[in-house]
């Protein structure tokens, strides 16, 4: 029996507009009544996931930034796992010439939560993003001079190849850290996110599960992205969505729906109410 859902949210939980379907919601709330557990587990830190989690029934378990921070719904920090200043200095001194993309990512109240050495507020692929998240925006020069305490990450974002390229460098010389990326390839977008050594989304919902006493067996995962698949492989159960990326889909794991579709209402339906016997 699945007792705890773990859903990544972009590209999974969310349609192609941003959205929750209204299904996904009313299956979430279904599973809820029924007592099982959700966490949203995505790499959105907690205040850029605030207005989706807010929107959802109560309670949920809030796994961010890539598996860096477990909280509360209410914002309490459950489980923290902080990446070194000095592995963050090496790791921006070592790419120079991403450095335009790049910033630190630190667990704080409202501003200075994210900071870059300088924002292009009109930039044609991050306007969007600086706009929603200008409360907690700042920026410092060099950038290294806001290392005074330990980041949750340094964080690149850029072109799809570009990216891939520097997470493929940057697993090379992993030392003291991990690499996870997200790709939006439909947006030639992707993120490159370095937190510290074995922190993953997987590990996070793997420490969070023993905390709560349960095994791999009743957990259930859901995702679509490169970001996932450590989550997904310590799951029990597994599920992609249809709009997953092909490098995921070469696992062999189950399919649900698309995100357009509401996939992540169906494989509830089918693994946790349905296939489990529970009814709200």
């Amino acid at each position: 029996m699945i007792r705890l859902i773990a859903l990544d949210i972009d590209g999974t939980l969310l349609d192609s507009e941003g959205r929750i379907p209204d299904a996904n919601r009313e299956a979430i709330a279904r599973a809820i009544d029924a007592g099982v557990e959700v966490a949203l587990a995505t790499g959105r830190r907690y205040d850029f996931a605030r207005p989706i989690f807010e929107s959802l029934p109560r309670p949920l378990t809030l796994i961010v930034s890539n598996g860096a921070i477990v909280k509360t719904r209410e914002g309490q920090t459950l489980m923290r796992s902080l990446l070194s200043r000095e592995v963050a200095r090496s790791v921006l001194t070592q790419v120079p010439e991403h450095r335009a993309s790049a910033a630190v990512v630190f667990d704080r109240e409202c501003e200075g939560q994210v900071v870059f050495e300088a924002i292009d507020w009109d930039h044609p692929r991050h306007a969007r993003f600086f706009a929603a998240n200008r409360p907690f925006l700042s920026e410092v020069r060099p950038l290294e001079e806001c290392l005074t305490e330990d980041p949750i990450q340094v964080m690149f974002s850029g072109g799809c190849l570009d990216m891939r390229a520097l997470f493929d460098r940057l697993q090379t010389m992993a030392d003291g850290f991990s690499v996870a990326l997200t790709e939006y390839q439909h947006r030639d977008f992707s993120m490159v996110d370095v937190v510290t050594a074995g922190c993953s989304k997987g590990s996070a919902l793997r420490a969070w599960s023993e905390r709560r006493g349960l095994a791999r067996a009743e957990v259930m995962a859901m995702g679509d992205n490169l970001n996932d698949l450590q989550m997904l492989e310590f799951a029990g159960t597994p599920v992609l969505m249809g709009n997953a990326l092909p490098e995921l889909k070469s696992r062999g794991w189950p399919v649900s729906g698309r995100n357009d579709d509401a996939g992540v209402a169906q494989a509830i339906e089918r693994y946790v109410l349905k296939g489990s016997g529970l009814r709200a």
